[in-house]
């Protein structure tokens, strides 16, 4: 139980510092190779104001967005232009490595967040256990650590209780 609780209060105290729904999320394909490959890890950053976000080909920022026409869906992309239409800031967003076109106009409240930081590798996990494999995995984990934390005691407590009394407690009892 403390374990679930302070998984809890660690996941939503991240999502409160870092402002944003989405603190963490896994890289699932090769568009920002070099700077991001696929099973990186990154922290996201909610953004108060869109109007910081930097936009350079290259250089600006890296931003997580809604994918436009697909709300289910987020997309890591670099910020290469940006513009004030009207008040809503709309950013052109490249993937590094893709070769074709691969851009999204994208208005600043489709914006998750930019990414901050990167831990490589460790976005392996959350890509692999939302596989079939991976569900299989955590289901067999769960009941190994139930049978171990619940019906193996249980078991013992069971057993302990219907072993017959050691030859001197039953003697001793007759002798009354």
């Amino acid at each position: 139980m403390i374990i679930i609780v302070s998984i809890a209060a660690f996941w939503f105290g991240l999502k409160a510092y870092l402002m944003t729904d989405y603190p963490l999320l896994a890289v699932a394909s090769g568009s920002m190779v070099p700077t991001l490959n696929e099973g990186d890890l990154i922290i996201v950053q909610g953004m108060l104001d869109a109007g910081t976000i930097v936009a350079e080909t290259g250089t600006g920022d890296i931003i997580v967005f809604y994918k436009p026409g697909e709300p289910d869906q987020l997309i890591v992309h670099r910020a290469v232009k940006k513009w004030l239409d009207g008040d809503v800031w709309k950013f052109n967003t490249e993937g590094d490595h893709n070769p074709g076109p691969d851009s999204w106009i994208v208005e600043e409240t489709d914006i998750v967040g930019k990414v901050v930081w990167t831990i490589p590798y460790l976005g392996h996990i959350p890509l692999f256990v939302h596989t079939r494999n991976g569900m299989i995995i955590i289901v067999i984990l769960i009941v190994i650590l139930v049978l171990l934390e619940f019906v193996i005691p249980s078991i013992k407590k069971v057993m302990e209780s219907e072993q017959p009394k050691e030859e001197s407690d039953l003697l001793s009892v007759e002798s009354l």
